[in-house]
């Protein structure tokens, strides 16, 4: 239903793309902690990391107003990023199926700036963690793995896989499973982090409401993607020639309409109804090669 694999942004497989940024930013962080400590200058690297790690404290968020953004990139532990990287190609692999690069993409985003901002409201709100909230930072990609986790589970709840020692399992009862740990884990020493999963859980269930109802919430993150790889690719714009679009469902439609008062139908008039509302709905790139082909073949008989 929502299955939409073009790309207008350069990524041919955006969710390795998106392990690989997580990944580098970890080693390159490590191998800076080993040079810096080598050096005896580890506040250094204790300083870059608070540099990319989102604050609490509403003073320090304005300086760095950025940070909404690095901290979900960022990681500090081998089991954090690497149990957050295997549930994002798991849980990732299923929505990019059904919906594509694009969305994927703008599904993480949208996941990390609602955790985020969750994490900030709540620590800014709530008495017990006035006192810790100057020194407190957020920092990984679980808001954004926990929007994934989530939106896969809404978009295809039945959707099962095989658990080590439990068989068969649906992944929505995985997702309900890691949201209610977090919530019950409120309180505790990663209290930031839960209130940042919770946020990511939420807009991983919206987004995909929002999918089904036909309205796309991360559209502007796409639109936003397009423009920067547009300035950064140095590929010379081609001329493509496109068939008669309106000239193409006008002669369709007049041919719909001899049949009928024929008493007959063509699959092939169908199929070209179906491809012309798919580049209503989501432009002429988003049309596969053979969809292409069957739209030029009908508009060389008009």
């Amino acid at each position: 239903m929502f299955r939409n694999t073009g790309t207008s942004f350069n990524t041919s497989d955006a969710l390795i793309r998106l392990i690989l940024i997580n990944v580098g930013v970890f080693l390159l962080l490590k191998i800076a902690y080993v040079f810096l400590w080598a050096a005896q200058s580890t506040h250094i690297y204790q300083w870059l990391v608070f540099h990319l790690a989102m604050p609490a404290e509403g003073s320090l968020l304005l300086r760095r107003p950025y940070t909404l953004i690095t901290y979900f990139f960022t990681h500090e532990g081998f089991w954090h990023i690497l149990f957050n990287m295997l549930f994002l190609y798991w849980f990732g692999r299923i929505l990019q199926e059904f919906l594509g690069n694009r969305r994927l993409v703008a599904l993480y985003i949208l996941g990390g700036l609602a955790g985020g901002v969750l994490y900030f409201l709540l620590y800014n709100v709530l008495p017990p963690l006035q006192a810790i909230r100057p020194v407190t930072v957020l920092l990984g990609a679980s808001a954004s793995v926990y929007a994934i986790v989530v939106g896969a589970a809404t978009l295809r709840p039945t959707y099962t896989v095989h658990l080590l020692l439990f068989g068969p399992v649906q992944i929505r009862w995985i997702a309900v499973f890691f949201v209610l740990l977090s919530f019950t884990e409120i309180g505790s020493a990663n209290t930031g982090g839960n209130f940042a999963h919770l946020g990511g859980s939420l807009m991983g269930y919206l987004y995909i409401k929002g999918l089904q109802k036909g309205t796309d919430a991360g559209a502007w993150i796409s639109f936003l993607l397009d423009k920067i790889s547009r300035l950064f690719s140095r590929k010379p714009r081609l001329k493509v020639h496109r068939p008669p679009l309106e000239k193409v469902r006008a002669h369709n439609t007049a041919r719909r309409a001899g049949n009928e008062a024929q008493g007959t139908s063509s699959s092939l008039q169908d199929e070209i109804d179906r491809i012309l509302d798919k580049i209503s709905e989501q432009g002429y790139d988003s049309l596969t090669p053979e969809e292409k082909q069957k739209l030029w073949d009908a508009s060389r008989n008009l």
